[in-house]
């Protein structure tokens, strides 16, 4: 596995975490609300049939934030493991680099402004901390 890939885990990571996210507030509101009753068909006295319609979106919300937890265990181990790998590096502008743009989630033109360098040299140096990390981290 390249750097640049291994140090994208962590986004990948934290889309996947905020997509159940979303996914859990779409069940909560499908759960709390109620549907509509037609009251234009013949009354038809039946027995109860099976469980009421929020049961099972509150079994998937139950499911889905084990999912949740579990994803979020993950991502604060690997994210404090990719953070002492890129600390472990010998150039601090590599390390201030490599952080803003793997664990903050910054665009270049943002940590351009940060370290007052030109776009085109964070472009540049960002390839040199990637084969620096490779290097230190030979067996990704």
């Amino acid at each position: 596995m390249k750097a640049k890939e291994y140090l994208q885990q962590l986004q990948r990571l934290d889309t996947v975490i905020n997509q159940k996210i979303k996914e859990v507030h779409d069940l909560r509101l499908q759960a709390q609300s109620t549907g509509g009753i037609d009251y234009s068909k013949e009354r038809v006295q039946t027995s109860p049939s099976g469980d009421a319609p929020f049961v099972k979106p509150i079994c998937r919300i139950i499911d889905l934030e084990a999912e949740i937890n579990a994803e979020i265990d993950k991502f604060v181990d690997e994210k404090h493991k990719i953070i002492n790998q890129i600390q472990g590096l010998k150039n601090s502008d590599y390390i201030a680099l490599l952080f803003k743009r793997y664990v903050e989630f910054k665009k270049f033109e943002v940590i351009s402004v940060e370290m007052n360098f030109t776009y085109q040299y964070v472009i540049e140096m960002h390839g040199y901390a990637l084969k620096e990390f490779e290097t230190t981290y030979e067996n990704l």
